[in-house]
């Protein structure tokens, strides 16, 4: 199993839930967070003050797949993602140990 986690533009949040959808994946945790890579934030102007945006708003999807789904997973999210321009996000991929169905009780891919 694997945790799929990628960091988006706000704007394409439902973009990329309706591509996961289509594959297939119907759970997914998302949260508002805040950050910058290469983009680097940007300076406002509010009241004839000007000053520096350094963390901008993103989206982070949280996505647990089985093995087989991940490169489906991976390229529907990048694909409805992207929009061309510095700072559409990252996806990362780490290893998850196990996953409980709280409710059932069942475990690994079956709590998927």
């Amino acid at each position: 199993m694997k945790l799929i986690t990628a960091i988006i533009k706000p704007f394409r949040l439902d973009d990329v839930r309706n591509a996961l959808n289509e594959e297939g994946i119907h759970g997914m945790t998302v949260t508002e967070v805040k950050g910058f890579g290469r983009q680097r934030g940007h300076t406002e102007l509010y009241r004839g003050a000007e000053y520096v945006v350094d963390f901008l708003p993103k989206s982070k999807v949280e996505v647990a797949v089985n093995d087989e789904r991940v490169e489906q997973v991976i390229e529907a999210i990048a694909r409805a993602a992207k929009t061309g321009k510095v700072g559409d996000g990252k996806i990362f991929v780490a290893n998850l140990e196990q996953s409980v169905r709280i409710r059932t009780g069942e475990t690994g891919d079956e709590a998927l």
